[in-house]
């Protein structure tokens, strides 16, 4: 794991040493512009603490006509193909923007297939949803003891289609439309060598995924998934100089996102970016101070199990947009982290250019961006079904004793042993949920790297700590594309 935060650092500095000998001043870079079609293509050969390894490939594809738009492209192509080996993880994402494909008329539009065999869920309302990492994961052939008891399965298909058009200066309406189909259920776990030739699983019985069902929280009606169709209107004020990594200008977005099939409700949302140019000169460009504060929250109706970790976006700057946790919104917590119907969250950060360069006729920068998050929950989801629970009496199936006993046999376990003991000791009782903390302030802070080529590709890495302990996903580390917001 740290051999490969150094290896993602090397890179860095090995990065920056040739951009310092192929620097380009700002002021000349501007003075030029980019004409018909660019293409950035990168391996995705990344790792996350969620997921394990990456591997595939995703890119952009940009055309700048005669170049009377750079640094914004007439049309963008956005792709990825991937795969996870720790979650086995597979996505497919096709994604087109343009705000000149119809006049006066900007046009988003995406297709998104996501299967995931082993995905993590943690429970509803983030800090009252306890996490016991021992629990998470363990396989142990030698003593029989596989339990993934965060583990379930679900396969996602998405179209959407979101529009926006001119009603004054900087100001436009938003409409759009996007259908969902979720297939949920047990862990598909491909099992691992056991005894002789047979196969060890995973126990599917002893999951949170099936105590929320035995408890109510989750629906016999929700359990396997379903399909949504969401539409949403709304208006969009934007002053930003440059889309994809603004020195300066306002993007607000205020709009409501409802669904129309099957279990139907309506969220408001509202988001507000501002990005300040800090005038100080510095070779690469000036620095620029930026924040987010959003609010999105269910006002009518309940969301579905299926669909509350979805995070309606008007314009979608990367392949998923849901849950509260990991890249999208608070760094340094494990993906859907925090499922909930209301959540208020801010993000702050200053992003500073190292140096800019040019490079086989493309104008590239190198950035880093210190950052600080927060949030905390403003409508809990389904409390009534959980705020009474103490433990899960499951975990009487889970022989403790057999496992302890595993740890201690084997040195290498004995960080893994200390934490159990300290969270397992004498007379425990599976806690799963403290209603007393729904209402933490969970908040988060790191740094982030980023190599930009032509204003628009932009590869990102980022480090983050939780400061709200219990939620804490260290070391963690999110690298795609774009900056957060």
């Amino acid at each position: 794991m740290m051999t490969n935060m150094k290896k993602l650092f090397l890179t860095s500095i090995a990065l920056l040493a040739a951009g310092a000998m192929l620097t380009l001043s700002a002021q000349e870079q501007e003075k030029e512009m980019k004409t018909g079609w660019s293409f950035g293509l990168l391996p995705t050969a990344t790792w996350s603490t969620d997921n394990g390894f990456q591997a595939g490939a995703f890119g952009d594809v940009y055309y700048y006509g005669d170049g009377s738009t750079y640094p914004d492209p007439l049309h963008k192509i956005s792709w990825e193909a991937s795969y996870f080996t720790h979650s086995h993880r597979m996505r497919l994402y096709l994604a087109y923007d343009s705000k000149y494909l119809i006049p006066n008329m900007r046009v988003n539009a995406s297709v998104t297939y996501m299967n995931d065999p082993l995905y993590s869920f943690w429970g509803f309302n983030g800090p009252a949803a306890v996490q016991d990492y021992d629990l998470w994961s363990n396989r142990n052939t030698g003593a029989g003891h596989h339990l993934n008891y965060y583990g379930m399965s679900r396969d996602m298909l998405r179209i959407l289609a979101n529009f926006q058009g001119r009603i004054a200066d900087n100001l436009n309406w938003a409409a759009g439309v996007n259908f969902w189909r979720w297939k949920l259920g047990d862990m598909k776990d491909n099992g691992v060598k056991g005894t002789g030739d047979a196969k060890e699983y995973y126990n599917t019985d002893l999951t949170l995924y099936k105590k929320y069902i035995e408890l109510g929280a989750i629906t016999e009606a929700e359990k396997n998934g379903g399909t949504a169709l969401e539409l949403n209107a709304g208006l969009v004020f934007d002053t930003r100089d440059i889309e994809a990594a603004p020195n300066r200008g306002i993007w607000a977005e205020a709009y409501l996102n409802g669904n129309v099939l099957n279990q139907r409700y309506l969220k408001a949302c509202a988001y507000f970016r501002h990005y300040i140019d800090i005038p100080i000169h510095l070779p690469a460009g000036d620095p620029v101070f930026a924040y987010r504060l959003a609010w999105q929250q269910t006002i009518a109706g309940e969301t579905p199990f299926y669909m509350i970790q979805n995070i309606p976006l008007l314009v979608q700057r990367n392949m998923i947009s849901e849950g509260f946790g990991s890249s999208g919104t608070i760094r340094g917590l494990r993906e859907n982290r925090i499922l909930t119907e209301g959540f208020a969250w801010a993000n702050t950060e200053l992003r500073v250019k190292l140096v800019n360069f040019k490079l086989f006729n493309q104008y590239f920068y190198i950035a880093l961006n210190p950052f600080f998050d927060a949030g905390v929950i403003t409508k809990p989801y389904r409390t009534d079904f959980l705020k009474g629970v103490i433990n899960d009496g499951g975990l009487k199936d889970f022989d403790f004793a057999a496992y302890r006993k595993y740890l201690e046999g084997d040195p290498k376990n004995a960080a893994t042993l200390e934490r159990f003991n300290k969270v397992h000791g004498a007379g425990y009782d599976g806690k799963i949920y403290d209603a007393a903390r729904v209402k933490d302030f969970v908040y988060s802070g790191g740094i982030g790297l980023k190599i930009a080529m032509n204003q628009n590709f932009i590869v990102s890495a980022e480090y983050a700590h939780c400061f709200y302990t219990p939620m804490n996903a260290d070391p963690w580390i999110g690298i795609g594309m774009n900056y957060q917001f």
